[in-house]
């Protein structure tokens, strides 16, 4: 069978993740665990969404978490992160605190932009993280723009732009890769290649096969690579971190997933079929990379249980701070607008 996207669900059977054995034993469960409280946040988030205890609309990514776990987790404190509005969970790889997270979904005065702005939008600044703009595609040229101040001032500090395949059809995807080019500028940019721009497939977004050669035009590197597999993820990330920070310039990482759920919680995602999503959720990365946890006696059932638990209390305490907290004053409605 044939999948709305051309792919065979043959194709897509259910494997292991890489095996890395060199990487510490913290390092691999610290990555688990930061997959599995990306995803229990967003799942969350969704049932917030359900019950209406919030407005606007979410956008999830479950099924994607190795994409951002594994291109952030490396990341230091002064780094950059500028994500799109599916990337709410890279203000958690962060190190955002979780009341402040659930805070922004809720509109709150206690959110980072005390209640400003749409759920989809939450940046940290005191972590580096921009943010993101309604435009598909704004956030590389913004993200671009801090690379180059960046590098202007001589750190040593990198910018990772997160980014969806349909994020390649718009005219800002050039603009920006062509500009890091030109100035061997520090940013890496992961696309999240989740095989659908809202309805529509990447068979009719472009010609070519593997987005990461679009970064030849560019002369720059483009690297693809299976982004549900944490740690080919992770790999990736760490060598094109490098390259940045030498001076080298920037990489293009391309990350072939999937969304398990629609565009957003109000998209029923009709275009997709069942097989497609079935086929793809067996080869999810949280699963996978248990698989190889377990066989190196990293990870039990009575540890999974334990992370999950810790990570239940934490995502609770989180919801009632958000739940609890006033609504911005309409008498501040005018502060921080500039224009």
């Amino acid at each position: 069978m044939t999948t709305k996207t051309g792919r065979s669900v043959a194709e897509m059977e259910p494997e292991k993740a890489s095996q890395s054995a060199s990487q510490s034993s913290e390092l691999l469960l610290g990555l688990y665990r930061s997959m599995l409280k990306c995803r229990m946040c967003d799942e969350k988030a969704r049932v917030l969404f359900k019950q209406s205890k919030y407005g606007g609309n979410f956008y999830s990514a479950v099924g994607q978490e190795a994409t951002e776990v594994g291109a952030a987790y490396t990341l230091r404190d002064d780094d950059w992160i500028a994500p799109s509005h599916r990337d709410w969970i890279s203000n958690i790889i962060k190190g955002a605190p979780l009341k402040f997270c659930y805070a922004q979904l809720f509109a709150k005065a206690t959110s980072p932009d005390r209640g400003r702005s749409s759920p989809a939008h939450m940046g940290y600044p005191p972590l580096n993280v921009i943010t993101p703009a309604s435009s598909i595609a704004g956030q590389l040229n913004v993200g671009t723009g801090v690379a180059l101040g960046l590098k202007k001032l001589g750190r040593d500090t990198v910018v990772v732009a997160f980014f969806g395949d349909g994020a390649t059809s718009i005219g800002g995807f050039h603009e920006a890769l062509n500009f890091a080019g030109v100035h061997r500028l520090p940013i890496i940019y992961v696309c999240q290649n989740n095989l659908w721009a809202e309805s529509v497939p990447l068979r009719l977004q472009t010609a070519v096969t593997d987005l990461s050669v679009k970064a030849q035009a560019y002369g720059f590197p483009g690297v693809t690579v299976d982004g549900n597999d944490i740690m080919a993820v992770y790999d990736a990330s760490v060598r094109a971190i490098a390259r940045a920070r030498a001076g080298e310039g920037p990489t293009l990482i391309e990350c072939k997933t999937y969304r398990w759920y629609g565009h957003s919680e109000i998209d029923p995602a009709k275009y997709r079929i069942k097989e497609e999503v079935e086929a793809w959720k067996k080869k999810e990365p949280i699963g996978r990379f248990e698989k190889v946890l377990v066989e190196q006696k990293l990870l039990n059932d009575q540890k999974k249980a334990a992370m999950a638990a810790e990570i239940t209390a934490e995502i609770d305490e989180a919801v009632e701070f958000a739940e609890k907290s006033p609504y911005p004053d309409a008498s501040e409605a005018t502060d921080f607008v500039w224009a």
